[in-house]
């Protein structure tokens, strides 16, 4: 901790002296870090409460009326709304903050069991619509954001990677920008689908939200491999994603085809192979990309959204 020695000067100093001291003090503030609250949002779509947690900035509890750009982040397979904290993530945003390489918004962390984000293929569990129409909603309505489509992204890892593409593509009205870490990304099913072993495991999962059996047709109705063949729905939606070059589920084949596709439909977006695996150990490298990727986006949707304030308080 920088330590700051301060001594009475002479008024005609003053200046000098503010300036020291904002030297001393202002790293201690931007290194305050974010505070994390959950709760649980009723849904009647759903006919339950969904559990969430929401990372709020160190400023967001002042009198100001300030409103905030918010990132929606999806956990992956067998995670919930505390991977956020519980895994690095806050860590990894408190430090970005705190080095002033990003500003501050807020991330929201929905639990997304194993629904994949999706709505289920025997339409019992509409988790998509819950999240589009009585979620996204929810945190509007509760938190001071900027409720706009440029000031609203969606990331996600592994499953939630694949949730937060899907949902992105499919509703470009809602978010202004997509970023995907490790995302779900097969061309097909393997054939035939395994009953045993890893892939027989996962099967059984899938299931919960593809159909039982697997309903092939499902998949590649929802899969954000397909849905990027019609770049006409998701205009201006900005795309960011990435994959280790050695993910122990073969995801970086489906990664390299999803660049090949939107290269295909000449539509901008950022695509990198990194050296790594799978998971939260891939995510402790790289995080940070996608987290930079939804500034970039956001502090122009934050400047905007001030311009427009101070000329209607005109």
């Amino acid at each position: 901790m920088r330590v700051c020695l301060m001594t009475y000067v002479l008024p005609a100093f003053a200046a000098t002296f503010l300036l020291f001291y904002l030297s001393c003090f202002s790293p201690l503030l931007a290194a305050s870090p974010t505070t994390v609250e959950c709760g649980s949002v009723p849904s009647s779509i759903l006919r339950r409460s969904v559990g969430y947690c929401i990372d709020l900035p160190a400023d967001y509890s002042a009198t100001t009326p300030r409103r905030y750009p918010t990132l929606y982040f999806l956990h992956g397979l067998f995670g919930n709304d505390h991977r956020w904290v519980d895994r690095g993530g806050k860590e990894i945003f408190d430090e970005l903050t705190a080095k002033g390489r990003i500003g501050h918004f807020l991330v929201v962390m929905p639990d997304g069991g194993e629904t994949f984000y999706i709505n289920s293929e025997d339409g019992r569990v509409r988790y998509e619509d819950f999240f589009i129409q009585e979620f996204v909603p929810y945190i509007d309505q509760h938190y001071r954001t900027i409720a706009k489509r440029d000031a609203r992204g969606i990331s996600g890892l592994s499953m939630g990677g694949y949730g937060a593409l899907h949902l992105a593509m499919l509703h470009a009205d809602i978010f202004g920008s997509v970023s995907a870490h490790s995302a779900v990304l097969l061309p097909k099913f393997p054939n035939p689908i395994p009953t045993e072993g890893r892939w027989g495991f996962y099967a059984r999962i899938l299931q919960h939200a593809f159909g039982s059996p697997l309903n092939q047709a499902y998949w590649e109705e929802n899969s954000p491999l397909t849905l990027a063949k019609h770049p006409e729905r998701f205009q201006g939606l900005k795309i960011y994603f990435d994959c280790g070059d050695h993910d122990r589920y073969g995801f970086e084949k489906g990664a390299a085809l999803l660049d090949e596709i939107l290269n295909k439909e000449n539509y901008p977006h950022e695509y990198v192979l990194r050296p790594g695996g799978h998971g939260w150990s891939f995510l402790d490298k790289y995080m940070k990309y996608s987290l930079l990727f939804e500034w970039r986006i956001f502090r122009k949707a934050e400047q905007d959204s001030t311009l427009s304030t101070e000329a209607g308080s005109h």
